[in-house]
């Protein structure tokens, strides 16, 4: 079901760059914004784990510094049939963890110093099957490819908006009405936005079931994410917004239309999931 989602959400994405770019741009418009997106984040996939652990301050710990940790790790990749990622700890009080890394070949897990301390074993090892779901998943890639997209549709927007402001644009064959570049300019980007949080809440249930599968513990990680969720509800993370989707729950406080804007699925939904396996 939720692969599905994301196929059509992926779908959509493409389908609204597509209408957005002949709208807003013209044909040579969402090209120029097309090859300068995939540029970019070309660049941010396969760096897009280094520049993740920089962000979050994440260091690297050997087996000799955190071997109950690194027990843990190599004992779910074995089940998963994945390589041994590489483990940080991320010097923080609020308990969270999160995975990066391009493919399972370059991939991380990175827990806080707090979740050791709040979570037994078995919720351990249910976050970090978890995040290795993600890696086997390749959640990496497909949020790399709807940060092209949605990346691509906030670009056209953006030469729409000095187009207007400097009186260019194209003719009406190639360019669009001007009515329907305004809406798209102040629409387009907006829904990118909602749909590419939308792809990341779906893909957190999918890693979910992954968890639950790999760790051999539903319960367990029900348990780590109550957890999670009110720790992280009293003290949140100080992260850089960018990266607050990577975590396993999220790190920063929410506001009146968090549902709407949040990259994570609510909780209680989450922990249903997991209950009923």
């Amino acid at each position: 079901m939720n692969t599905m989602k994301t196929f059509m959400l992926m779908a959509a994405l493409t389908a609204l760059f597509m209408v957005g770019g002949q709208a807003l741009g013209g044909r040579q418009g969402m090209m120029i914004a097309l090859l300068m997106a995939l540029g970019l984040n070309f660049f941010s996939y396969w760096n897009s784990d280094k520049m993740a652990l920089a962000m979050n301050k994440a260091r690297e710990v050997s087996p000799a510094e955190a071997p109950d940790l690194h027990q843990i790790v190599a004992e779910l990749a074995n089940r998963a049939d994945l390589p041994k990622p590489r483990v940080y700890v991320v010097d923080n009080a609020t308990p969270n963890a999160f995975a990066t890394g391009r493919n399972p070949d370059h991939a991380a897990v990175a827990v806080t110093t707090g979740i050791m301390r709040a979570l037994n074993r078995e919720e351990l090892a249910g976050v970090l099957g978890h995040e290795l779901g993600h890696i086997k998943n390749r959640d990496i890639l497909i949020s790399s490819i709807a940060a092209v997209m949605a990346g691509a549709i906030s670009y056209l927007a953006t030469m729409a908006q000095w187009a207007m402001i400097f009186g260019g644009g194209r003719d009406r064959e190639e360019g669009g009405n001007p009515l329907v570049t305004l809406v798209m300019m102040m629409v387009a980007p907006l829904a990118a936005s909602l749909i590419q949080m939308a792809i990341s809440r779906s893909r957190e249930y999918i890693a979910d079931a992954a968890g639950a599968e790999i760790s051999g513990n539903p319960k367990a990680l029900a348990s780590a994410l109550q957890k999670l969720s009110g720790y992280n509800k009293q003290q949140p993370m100080d992260v850089n917004p960018a990266t607050a989707q990577m975590y396993i729950v999220n790190p920063l406080a929410g506001g009146a239309l968090a549902g709407l804007f949040s990259t994570h699925p609510p909780m209680e939904e989450r922990i249903k999931r997991l209950l009923s396996m």
